[in-house]
């Protein structure tokens, strides 16, 4: 409950709307009151019915969603706790020591709507001090703004999960056994009251576990670099970069259907982060490629050749590996050496891994590389040597 006995002219002033509208409502069953008290999922569903008659949907529609239980996930939105609105952005900068400009920056990096610093909440302004925190203990402003960013995706990316995986395997089964709206809304937010406690604990130690492993990546990195007499520019990482994709993939989803494919891909994907040496990860994936980063060449290599000897199914992968220089920027790659490795892929067929000559020079004697010849490879102008890796003393095919 809402700790205090609310009534109709209270909910109706909380969700903006008259109170002989919100009546109207109640006597025609588009908010479902009857002889009870307004509870919080009845004033969850009224401010729902509010947000949707300001986009212009009648109540006839209203309604039918109402029945069908089509609305009831949206009760949930009221155990997320936002505070209204209490600072300017004037204010949230004098608060903060933080220049407007910088704030709307911080905003704009995060992902957050042009509107968002017109007025600030005290979490949002708690936030910001974090930022300034940072910033004053030395965090160069470049490096704080990318971050910024990377939190905003990586954080948009998990709710997005979140609220569509909680839809489609908790909501839809519920609407399809036909439970009714309003007692849906009820179980429905009694789940997302005991989950929405563990997100937090469970990030934050998953945040902590990878921090450790990437420091320690990043130690042997810089010291590995330091003995080969590496000097980049800043904002510059040496990496060996691998794009791998399942040949025939559009061929399956034609003869087999996108269930089918999409099923191959997932079990590809789990297959390359579950075999991946301890100082590669996977960058992205687009449809049925996968970027892989490492800094080790010689052993994204050794993962290469060994993955393709793993790999049963019909659709095969086909690999491509490089390793040169990159621009580091949000978390991901950038650059020609990232360009020339995804070509240097998609000239590989099912089954085969190319590499490129440093590649060959980084790689230790259990493995033989075919020279393919120099190859013209789309989007360069110069040629690029190119090589078929394999297990020494195997053939090609």
């Amino acid at each position: 409950m809402t700790g205090e006995e609310l009534t109709t002219a209270e909910v109706a002033r909380r969700i903006g709307v008259r109170s002989a509208t919100l009546k109207r409502w109640v006597t025609s069953g588009v908010v479902p009151l009857g002889d009870g008290p307004w509870t919080d999922a009845l004033l969850a569903h009224a401010r729902i019915v509010a947000r949707l008659r300001a986009r212009g949907h009648s109540l006839a529609e209203i309604r039918q969603a109402t029945h069908d239980g089509r609305l009831a996930f949206g009760y949930a939105e009221d155990l997320l706790t936002v505070d209204e609105p209490d600072y300017t952005l004037k204010q949230a900068a004098k608060e903060t020591g933080l220049e407007p400009a910088l704030i709307e920056r911080i905003g704009s990096s995060l992902g957050f709507s042009t509107t968002w610093p017109e007025q600030l909440s005290e979490d949002d302004v708690q936030m910001l001090r974090y930022g300034a925190a940072a910033l004053a203990a030395g965090l160069p402003l470049i490096a704080f703004l990318q971050l910024c960013r990377v939190y905003g995706q990586a954080m948009a990316q998990i709710a997005d999960a979140e609220v569509r995986l909680f839809h489609l395997y908790v909501h839809e089964p519920m609407m399809r056994e036909g439970i009714p709206g309003l007692e849906m809304a009820e179980q429905m937010e009694g789940l997302t009251r005991q989950l929405l406690p563990l997100a937090s604990p469970m990030m934050d130690h998953l945040h902590q576990r990878f921090l450790h492993h990437f420091v320690e990546q990043d130690v042997i990195g810089h010291m590995e670099a330091d003995l080969h007499g590496v000097q980049l520019d800043l904002g510059r990482l040496r990496v060996a970069i691998a794009f791998a994709d399942l040949a025939g993939y559009t061929r399956l989803t034609e003869e087999q259907g996108e269930e089918e494919a999409v099923g191959a891909v997932e079990r590809f994907v789990e297959a390359v982060e579950h075999t991946l040496p301890d100082d590669a990860r996977v960058i992205k994936t687009i449809g049925d490629e996968v970027m892989v980063v490492g800094s080790d060449p010689s052993a994204l290599v050794d993962w290469a050749v060994g993955f393709q000897q793993l790999m049963t199914e019909r659709q095969l992968p086909r690999i491509g590996v490089h390793y040169g220089e990159t621009l580091y920027r949000d978390g991901d790659y950038y650059g020609r050496e990232v360009n020339l490795a995804a070509r240097v892929a998609a000239r590989s067929a099912g089954g085969e891994v190319i590499v490129t000559r440093p590649l060959v020079d980084a790689s230790g004697p259990h493995l033989e590389f075919e020279r393919i010849g120099e190859v013209r490879l789309k989007g360069f102008t110069d040629p690029t040597e190119l090589f078929l890796a394999k297990l020494a003393g195997t053939d090609a095919g």
